[in-house]
């Protein structure tokens, strides 16, 4: 008899649902594609359903339901234990009790909006970050790192994986001594919104200059972030209060002295972005850096354990990915592509299916084109829906790959859509990656996005080495690597000002059909390469249903719809991008 787990994640953003059967991962879905509220915080039901959907099941199916946090672990540590230490948090308490009843009524939540009367486990919320990059990743043995905001009062945990087995070796980064909330108090300072921009904040780094002195002060931008973020050089992390002020007075953010220093926080509009946000930018991803490299340094020198596992939402964060592998302190690096938050529906089905059966181990799985999938018949209904018209050609590769060479902007949409913030081949905007005028017309008026942002490179998996320096395959596209100089012209729309790439190695085993239209435009131009970037546009999710990617098309200035087989034309817009 199949043992069927259901994993939750709710409360907070990034609500998220997976199904696994007999240990394999047969679903995932982000609420958020679905209510199209990026970052979606509503209850999952409908990501509940499509994963049942998808793995052809039902709630009567489902012996178990394992959720990504403990409720009751997080009332206490963050709020009655909070504020017994320190009366000043009693005002924050009663600011968030509505929350408070949330998470201490989540069990009934679950059961109202599921229906469901069997077994519901709880899973601390970092334990279930380490799970869920350790047991996809398939080594045996690894160093695990959770890196984020907050999550049941915890910001980071440090372990080891043997076996299946998972030791903690760290667990006292504790709130608010977050790495990843001051990333997103600097966001919000420089005029981004928390949980939402981080990575703008990332790409908007490398414009800057850490070791400028700050205006009317005499230290440098980094001194500043080293007395912001302080660190012993062994494990301890600890974030300095007369910097920060989220611990007493939501939304605020900074302190007081902050602005003092560093000016007024900024509005957004990128008129006002000056050389000064960069810089500060650009100290907060150093010490980011430096500080994650001091505690995994010294892990790796005291358990010689050569492979390590990151998750968590500063685990997106694909520089600092980057500066990991590129200093190879392991000689192979596994990053969890739903990193944040919605990962820990799958991290749940984990921990649950181990204790069902602890013989279970890490089996390596890159595959997380995890969403449910639409077949040929509804995407030519949804098209005949739409009134436009559209072709099946007899070569699709060679036809689409024939339309990228001359500078068309293509969106590829595919089997089931990717779970996590990538586009990874399935719900993808692509285009050549050169001149480098087509990265700034797809950031204007394809994603309406900011135009300091880099757009990634997707590789054919057998020439990644010839393009860009990195040591290990990159499926996922959260690994920051450098361009080898020589292929910089060749490839400058996916090249970022300081000539780092975002690359994703493509195989015929991990996306065929991705891999083919690769090969298909090397064929055709000689060059193994396409620009590659998600089928949305900015503030609103990847796209999941046809209907969804039919509107992303007509709204912007996408010149080509491929939709499974079919292909639907705007003709030449003098927008193409030409050689």
């Amino acid at each position: 008899m199949k043992h069927v787990i259901l994993g939750i994640k709710y409360l907070a953003h990034d609500t998220a649902a997976a199904i696994m059967v007999d240990g394999k991962l047969l679903a995932a879905c982000e609420q958020e594609r679905y209510t199209l509220d990026k970052h979606s915080r509503l209850f999952p039901v409908d990501a509940i359903q499509d994963c049942l959907r998808k793995a052809r099941l039902t709630m009567a199916d489902v012996n178990e339901i394992a959720f990504g946090g403990d409720p009751e672990a997080c009332i206490r540590r963050t709020y009655l234990e909070a504020a017994i230490r320190d009366p000043k948090r009693v005002g924050m308490m009663i600011q968030e009790f509505d929350r408070i009843k949330e998470m201490f009524a989540v069990e009934t939540i679950i059961r109202e909006k599921t229906g469901f009367q069997g077994k519901i486990s709880f899973f601390d919320h970092h334990l279930t970050h380490l799970a869920s990059s350790y047991f996809p990743s398939g080594f045996q043995e690894a160093v695990l790192l959770s890196i984020d905001g907050i999550g049941d009062n915890k910001t980071m945990k440090l372990g080891v994986g043997r076996s299946g087995e998972i030791e903690v070796l760290h667990d006292h980064y504790d709130y608010p001594h977050s790495l990843g909330l001051v990333y997103a108090a600097i966001t919000c300072y420089l005029g981004w919104k928390n949980v939402h921009h981080e990575g703008i904040i990332m790409a908007l780094a490398c414009f800057g200059d850490s070791d400028r002195i700050v205006p009317g002060q005499t230290r440098s931008y980094y001194s500043f972030f080293e007395d912001i973020i302080q660190y012993d050089g062994n494990y301890d992390i600890t974030i300095n209060p007369e910097w920060m002020a989220y611990y007493y007075e939501r939304n605020k953010w900074v302190s007081d002295r902050f602005v003092e220093v560093f000016g007024p926080r900024r509005k957004y509009d990128l008129a006002t972005l000056s050389q000064h946000h960069k810089d500060i930018a650009a100290a907060l991803q150093r010490r980011l850096e430096e500080v994650v490299l001091g505690v995994l340094r010294n892990v790796r020198r005291e358990t010689g354990i050569s492979r390590l596992c990151l998750s968590g939402g500063v685990a997106l964060n694909c520089s600092m990915n980057g500066r990991i592998e590129r200093e190879r302190i392991f000689d192979e690096i596994f990053v969890q592509p739903a990193s944040g938050d919605a990962g820990l529906a799958i991290g749940a089905c984990f921990l649950a299916q181990r204790a069902h059966d602890p013989q279970y181990r890490p089996v390596k799985n890159h595959n997380y084109y995890l969403h449910g999938e639409f077949s040929a018949a509804e995407m030519e209904e949804a098209l005949k829906a739409s009134g436009v018209a559209y072709s099946r050609p007899a070569d699709l590769y060679a036809d689409v790959a024939e339309k990228l060479a001359a500078g068309r902007v293509i969106g590829w949409y595919q089997g089931g859509a990717e779970f996590g913030p990538r586009a990874l081949g399935n719900r993808s905007i692509l285009a050549k990656p050169f001149p480098e005028a087509m990265r700034d017309h797809i950031n204007d008026n394809v994603k309406f996005r900011e135009y300091f942002r880099p757009l990634a490179p997707a590789c054919l998996k057998e020439h990644v080495q010839e393009y860009f320096d990195i040591g290990q395959e990159s499926p996922h596209m959260l690994i920051a690597c450098k361009v080898r100089p020589e292929k910089k012209t060749a490839i400058p729309a996916t090249v970022h000002v300081d000539d780092s790439c975002r690359v994703q190695s493509v195989g015929p085993d991990n996306n065929e059909r991705f891999y083919k239209l690769l090969r298909a435009f090397f064929e055709k131009t000689g060059c193994p390469v396409l620009l590659n970037t998600s089928f949305n546009v900015k503030g609103q999710p990847i796209v999941q249903t046809p209907e969804q990617a039919i509107g992303c098309f007509l709204g912007t200035q996408i010149d080509v719809l491929v939709l499974g087989d079919f292909v639907v034309e705007k003709g030449s817009p003098a927008s193409e991008v030409s050689a």
